[in-house]
C-alpha cells in the first residue's frame, strides 16, 4: 500500500464523519424546533388518539379537583370544582379575571368554589349543543347579579347544580361553569383552596337555602329554558352594616336572619358567620342629641354573633318582622307623641301592612290605651311590652328585625327619604282612616250650602295663654266665622280630639304642643299660629309652619309685638330681651323655654289681628 493512497482515504474518512456529524445536528435541530413548535400550542390535536372536539374542550377546562364522589346506587356523584380560569384559559378570559379583581376591591365577597352534582340522566343532543355554545360564549365579561328577599335587605351568591350521565367525563363541566359565568354573573374572588367568606365584622352574613330551576337549554333568543332535573342552592348575605348612625335624629339597626331578642338583657342577637361578630348599643328614640331626653330611653344592645349554641334559645317564634322602639323620652306630650314616635313609626312600619311585631321599651299603660286604635291599624299583633317579657325571661325570635325609628323632619316624613316613597300627606290620610275622620275637604264660602267656616282656638290653661281670648272670638264672629273653644288636654280621647278638629275648617292658637292637632285638619283648611315675643320665629316654622305645609294646609304666621307680650311688665324696656332677643338663645334651650315661652302671656292687638282672620277665611273662598 502506498503512503499516498492510505492518506488519501483517511482524509475521505474524515471528510465523511464531518458530513454526517452535520447532517446530525440539522435532524436534531429539525426535531427540536418541531417538538417546540407542537407543544406551543396549547389546543393541539396532531398527537391525539381522541376525538377534535374532546381535545378543545379538555384545553378550555379549568384545574378541577374532586373531592367527593358518593353514590347510593351508583347514580350521582358531587364534585368541588374551581371555576377560576386557568394557565390554558388566561388569553381567553383576561377580561373575566380583571372585572372580578376590581369587584372584588369594591365588595371583599370571598368564595372559592361552587358545588356541582351530577344527576343520573342521558344528556340530550340540545344539552351538549348548549354545552359547546356556552363553551364559547364563557368569555364574556361578568357582572353583578344581585337578588332580594322580602325586605329588599339579602343579597345572595349562589352554588349550581347541573346534569350529567354517570359516566361523563370532567370535561363537561364546561357547561356547568359557563352557566355560572353566562347566567349567575358573580363578581366573586376565586382561589384553589377552601375558603370562608371574609365580611367586616360590623356585618351579619345570613345564609339561606333556596331552591329554583335553573336552565340548562338555551332558545333563540340566548336565553335558557328550564328543566325539572336542575335546582340552585342560594346562599343570601345581609352585607350591610348591623346598625347607621348617621342620622341627625336617631340610631336605627335593621338585620335580617337568625334573629332573637332576648329580653332581659334587652338584647337583639342575630346569629351569622363568625367572621361578623359585631356589637352596637342603641337607644330607640329619635332624640339623639338631647341627654336629658335619652336618658329616660331604654339601652338596647344588638350584637352578632357566630356561636349558635351560645345565643339565646327561642321561647317564641315569629313569622313577621320585629320593630322595636322606646315610648319614653317627651312622651305624654302630644307634639312629642306625633313627631317622635307615632309619625316615624308609621314610616317605619308601614311596608309590612300590618304584618309586624310592635317591640316597645319604656311602656305607659295609659300611652297604649290613647294611641290603640292607630297602633292596632300599624300592627295585627298585640305590642310587646319589653319590660314584661324580660321578667318572665322570654326570648323571641324573627326573620327580620329593626330597632328604632326612621324619624324626619318634626311631623313630616319627607317621600326622598322614606324607604317606601311616603311623605307627610299619606301620614294624615292613614289619621283619618284610622280615627274614621269623615272630612277631607273644608267648608268653602259661596259653595251654596249657607254654612259658615268653623274655626277652632285653642285654649291653653298654664302657659302662654290668650289673655284676651273672648275678644279675639268676637273679632272672628265678625269676620264671617263660627267659633269654638277647646282646651287639649293629655287624657283625651284621640278619637274624640280627632273627630273636632277634622269638624273645623281653620285652627288658631299660640306656639305649643295643641298646634300639633291640625293633623286632624282636612287638607286645604287653614292653620294660624301666633309666635310669641323672642325670635321664636325660626321654631315655630320648624314645628309647625312647616309641617303644616307638609299636610296641604294653608299656613299664617302670627308674630306679636312687644306690646302685645306680658314680658314688657317683667323686664325694664332697654333689657337684651327687648333689643336682642335672639341673643339669649345662646343660652340654651331651657332658658328660651323658661324665659320666652313658660315665661309669657299674650294679648292681642286685636286691629293688628284682624286682618289675620279676613285672611284666614278668604283662603276657604270657593276655587
Amino acid at each position: 500500500m502506498k503512503p499516498g493512497g492510505s492518506s488519501g482515504r483517511l482524509h475521505a474518512l474524515r471528510f465523511e464523519s464531518q458530513r454526517f456529524r452535520l447532517l446530525t445536528i440539522v435532524v436534531g435541530c429539525f426535531l427540536i424546533s418541531l417538538t417546540f413548535l407542537l407543544s406551543s400550542r396549547p389546543d393541539a390535536t396532531v398527537f391525539s388518539t381522541l376525538n377534535p372536539r374532546e381535545s378543545l374542550e379538555d384545553a378550555r377546562m379549568p384545574a378541577m379537583k374532586m373531592l367527593h364522589r358518593s353514590s347510593s346506587a351508583g347514580l350521582t356523584r358531587d364534585f368541588h370544582v374551581d371555576i377560576l380560569p386557568q394557565q390554558g384559559d388566561r388569553d381567553t378570559h383576561a377580561h373575566l379575571q380583571q372585572s372580578v379583581d376590581q369587584t372584588a376591591e369594591k365588595t371583599e365577597w370571598v368564595k372559592d368554589t361552587v358545588i356541582i352534582q351530577e344527576v343520573a340522566g342521558e344528556r340530550s343532543e340540545e344539552a351538549e349543543e348548549a354545552a359547546e355554545r356556552v363553551a364559547a360564549d364563557s368569555g364574556d365579561e361578568a357582572a353583578p347579579a344581585v337578588v332580594a328577599d322580602e325586605d329588599n335587605a339579602v343579597k345572595t351568591t349562589a352554588t349550581v347544580a347541573t346534569t350529567a350521565r354517570p359516566d361523563q367525563p370532567c370535561t363537561h363541566h364546561t357547561l356547568a361553569r359557563s352557566q355560572i359565568i353566562a347566567e349567575f354573573q358573580l363578581p366573586l374572588k376565586f382561589n384553589f383552596l377552601k375558603r370562608k367568606n371574609r365580611v367586616s365584622s360590623s356585618f351579619p352574613v345570613v345564609e339561606e337555602k333556596k331552591k329554583q330551576q335553573l336552565p340548562v337549554k338555551l332558545q333563540d333568543a340566548g336565553e335558557p329554558a328550564r328543566t325539572p332535573e336542575q335546582t340552585v342552592t342560594s346562599h343570601s348575605v345581609d352585607r350591610r352594616p348591623l346598625c347607621d348612625f348617621s342620622d341627625f335624629r336617631t340610631d336605627i339597626c335593621d338585620f335580617s336572619g337568625d334573629v332573637r331578642m332576648a329580653a332581659n338583657t334587652s338584647e337583639f342577637v342575630v346569629v351569622v358567620d363568625p367572621a361578623a361578630v359585631a356589637s352596637h348599643k342603641v337607644r330607640p328614640y329619635p332624640r339623639k342629641g338631647d341627654a336629658t331626653c335619652m336618658g329616660r330611653v331604654t339601652e338596647i344592645t344588638v350584637r352578632a354573633t357566630g356561636d349558635a349554641a351560645g345565643a339565646p334559645r327561642c321561647t317564641r317564634a315569629h313569622g313577621v318582622p320585629a320593630v322595636a322602639f322606646s315610648i319614653g323620652g317627651y312622651t305624654g306630650n302630644i307634639f312629642h307623641d306625633f313627631s317622635d314616635v307615632i309619625v316615624p313609626l308609621y314610616n317605619t312600619v308601614q311596608r309590612y301592612r300590618g304584618g309586624v311585631q310592635l317591640v316597645m321599651a319604656n311602656v305607659a299603660s295609659w300611652w297604649l290605651v290613647k294611641y290603640d286604635k292607630l297602633l292596632r291599624e300599624l300592627s295585627r299583633h298585640a305590642p310587646i311590652d319589653l319590660a314584661k317579657a324580660g321578667a318572665a325571661g322570654e326570648v323571641h325570635c324573627f326573620p327580620h328585625a329593626v330597632v328604632s325609628l326612621r324619624a324626619h323632619r318634626e311631623l313630616i316624613i319627607e317621600r326622598e327619604r322614606s324607604l317606601d316613597g311616603l311623605a307627610t300627606p299619606d301620614f294624615t290620610r292613614f289619621l283619618r282612616r284610622a280615627l274614621s275622620l269623615p272630612r277631607d275637604a273644608p267648608t268653602r264660602l259661596g259653595d251654596g250650602t249657607g254654612r259658615r267656616p268653623r274655626l277652632l282656638v285653642i285654649s291653653r290653661g298654664r302657659t302662654r295663654l290668650l289673655l284676651n281670648l273672648d275678644a279675639v272670638v268676637r273679632a272672628a264672629e265678625e269676620v264671617g266665622f263660627e267659633v269654638v273653644v277647646n282646651e287639649s288636654d293629655v287624657g283625651n280621647s284621640i278619637e274624640q280630639v280627632g273627630k273636632l278638629i277634622n269638624s273645623c275648617d281653620a285652627l288658631l292658637g299660640v306656639h305649643g304642643a295643641g298646634l300639633t292637632n291640625m293633623m286632624f285638619l282636612p287638607p286645604g283648611a287653614t292653620m294660624v299660629q301666633v309666635v310669641p315675643w323672642g325670635g321664636l320665629q325660626w321654631i315655630a316654622r320648624m314645628d309647625y309652619g312647616e309641617p303644616a305645609a307638609a299636610m296641604g294646609l294653608n299656613y299664617i304666621q302670627y308674630e306679636i309685638a312687644v306690646a302685645e307680650s306680658s314680658l314688657k311688665d317683667k323686664y325694664p324696656a332697654g333689657d337684651e330681651i327687648f333689643t336682642n332677643p335672639t341673643g339669649l338663645h345662646k343660652r340654651g334651650f331651657a332658658f328660651m323655654k323658661q324665659t320666652l315661652m313658660d315665661g309669657q302671656d299674650i294679648t292681642i292687638d286685636v286691629t293688628r289681628f284682624r286682618p289675620v282672620l279676613q285672611q284666614a277665611l278668604h283662603n276657604l273662598a270657593a276655587k
